[in-house]
């Protein structure tokens, strides 16, 4: 593969100290890469995307992702155009809709079960917000099948948008989300958890579907593949370090039906039986050899670059994650320098 750093995101989060933050930023800006994802795992994410923004000035800023249905769409519409403008428009507003454990359960808000319909609906109303909410009596009710809004008595926002319309990305997991990525999004962020193999086949089929139904081409959409990569030159080690962030995804029963299609039924159940047993031993215990080398690029830099141009040619640009279940922070940080190495030199 002909690597281009310039198609290159990273993952950076708020767990590290501010002065550790603002150096990976900077890292990213100079190395000339396309730009850094914060994640909502279980904080909001756009406190670090404002952090990221306020100490570099190039990089495009995304949430990858935020948690649509973890709050609702006006207020996420009002502080991505808040954050826009702090950031000179380099913000991306990156969505998805999690799983009913985590935005029913951790945030206590409501999940249908249509999420695909339930974010197409949201994303009509951040788009309807961004574009209006700056002109007097611009918005007015929205009554929908999910949300109802009511500005009439809304005064505006108090400062216009740098743009009227942002760039929304939807991250998806399974095909019904890739498809209405296809239909009605600027970007689709391909789950790590994918795999290339998956991307290629399966991705793409139906983010294709999506574009066809909606009368899009494929330059109409960005494609940002995200990948698990642990670059080691002990690939017994990176094998077994990779095992847990599989089971990670592997024991949520709502992700089971992606690792049935890639024919790990057997296996993914388990995984599931045991995590919702708290049997965490037999958790990752259930991820196999092959599920681990299935979802994860791993092993030695030549290997991890033939794995990554499997897909170099697929998508328009990457966000290459380093294994994070079970791991130390050293170690971590260990596949973030071998990450680093392989692909940013």
């Amino acid at each position: 593969m002909q690597n281009d750093v310039s198609r290159q995101w990273a993952l950076l989060t708020p767990l590290v100290p501010g002065d550790m933050l603002t150096a990976q930023a900077q890292q990213v800006e100079a190395a000339g890469m396309a730009g850094v994802f914060i994640p909502e795992i279980y904080s909001d994410p756009f406190m670090g995307m404002g952090y990221c923004a306020a100490v570099t000035n190039r990089v495009q800023i995304a949430s990858g992702i935020k948690i649509a249905f973890a709050s609702n769409p006006f207020e996420i519409a009002m502080t991505a155009m808040d954050l826009d403008r702090l950031s000179d428009g380099r913000v991306v507003l990156g969505l998805g809709t999690s799983i009913k454990n985590w935005v029913n359960g951790f945030h206590g808000q409501p999940y249908s079960d249509t999420p695909v319909a339930q974010l197409r609906e949201s994303i009509q109303i951040i788009r309807e917000v961004f574009a209006k909410s700056h002109i007097p009596g611009g918005l007015q009710t929205f009554e929908g099948r999910f949300h109802n809004h009511d500005w009439r008595t809304f005064l505006g926002a108090f400062a216009p948008p740098v743009r009227e319309k942002i760039p929304i990305w939807i991250a998806a997991n399974q095909k019904g989300l890739t498809r209405l990525a296809g239909e009605v999004a600027d970007g689709f962020i391909d789950h790590p958890i994918h795999g290339p193999h998956w991307a290629a086949t399966h991705g793409r089929d139906a983010l294709a579907e999506g574009l066809a139904k909606a009368g899009r081409d494929r330059k109409d959409i960005h494609w940002n593949c995200w990948l698990w990569v642990a670059v080691n030159n002990d690939r017994t080690e990176a094998l077994n370090e990779a095992r847990a962030t599989v089971a990670f995804y592997a024991g949520m029963r709502q992700y089971q039906p992606m690792f049935a299609k890639m024919g790990f039924d057997k296996e993914s159940m388990a995984c599931v039986e045991a995590f919702e047993k708290g049997d965490i031993p037999g958790w990752v215990g259930a991820i196999t050899d092959e599920m681990a080398e299935t979802f994860v690029i791993l092993g030695p830099p030549d290997e991890c670059r033939k794995r990554v141009e499997e897909v170099w040619d697929v998508a328009d640009s990457f966000c290459l994650c380093p294994p994070i279940g079970g791991l130390p922070p050293e170690r971590v940080m260990f596949y973030i320098g071998g990450i680093a190495e392989t692909f940013y030199a």
